[in-house]
């Protein structure tokens, strides 16, 4: 599954054929397209033009319109975008949900868990707004998880307004699609976790990075902190990002024995 993972984040538009392709002519492997149909849902991937989806959509959910399309972002919280990654651990897996904001690149929180759930979602998003204020608007694709009344209930309580990607359209949502690359290549293949709590541990100490140290061109070479603290609150230059509190510990203490483990 790790070897599906690091392709699929290469090359998201791979789709099952091309993927047992690869894996049968490039690494060798004895599989057949059932297994990889059988693993691309496990994982909760989907070939795309631009992009890797992991949420799947309800039919029975409303599709709330796409807001961004010519806006200009201007300030902090402003905008957040939020997505759920797969994210392959030694034996097994978990899922991984960030919210950024898009202005300052700053990730304003996380959590790891062994499921995707609506209240995984809502508790992750609640943490963030507790945290760091209520944002104008929070964007998300249109998985299941995003689009149910315990997600879409929290955010119009608290006034924020709702934008949804385009379908198939993972541009619409490029921030944290980039985001999940970065993560990726520089921590989660570098380091493969043998366990929740571990990846905790790991995760805590990268986005830290992330946001304190790690310089970005689409901001003029400055560190996300500099930009978000500045505006959010100039006070706190030595914060750091912390995973959201209740419910990621709760998730990660639930597997620090160890992953879900991956179907044969």
């Amino acid at each position: 599954m790790r070897q599906i993972d690091e392709e699929y984040t290469r090359k998201p538009f791979k789709g099952v054929p091309s993927m047992t392709s690869y894996l049968i002519n490039d690494l060798g492997y004895s599989v057949n397209k059932k297994r990889i149909e059988r693993l691309y849902k496990v994982m909760g991937l989907k070939a795309v033009a631009t992009g890797p989806h992991t949420s799947k959509p309800n039919k029975e959910h409303y599709i709330y319109p796409y807001l961004l399309k010519g806006m200009k972002i201007e300030e902090v919280n402003q905008v957040w975008e939020t997505d759920i990654t797969y994210i392959p651990m030694a034996k097994g897996f978990m899922y991984l949900m960030e919210v950024i904001d898009v202005y300052s690149r700053y990730v304003v929180g996380w959590s790891v868990s062994n499921t995707m759930d609506a209240d995984w979602c809502m508790e992750t998003i609640k943490e963030c707004v507790n945290t760091h204020g209520v944002p104008q608007i929070v964007n998300t694709d249109q998985g299941a998880q995003f689009t149910s009344h315990e997600f879409t209930g929290y955010l119009k309580l608290k006034d924020i307004k709702i934008s949804t990607d385009g379908k198939g359209r993972a541009l619409d949502n490029i921030f944290v699609e980039r985001l999940w690359r970065t993560v990726k290549y520089e921590d989660i293949y570098l380091n493969a976790y043998d366990t929740g709590l571990d990846l905790q541990i790991g995760l805590i100490e990268y986005f830290n990075y992330y946001n304190q140290r790690r310089r970005h061109s689409s901001i003029g070479e400055l560190r996300p902190a500099d930009v978000y603290e500045k505006q959010q609150c100039p006070t706190t230059s030595d914060a750091k990002v912390i995973p959201c509190a209740e419910q990621c510990q709760g998730q990660a203490s639930g597997a620090a024995a160890g992953a879900t483990q991956p179907h044969p």
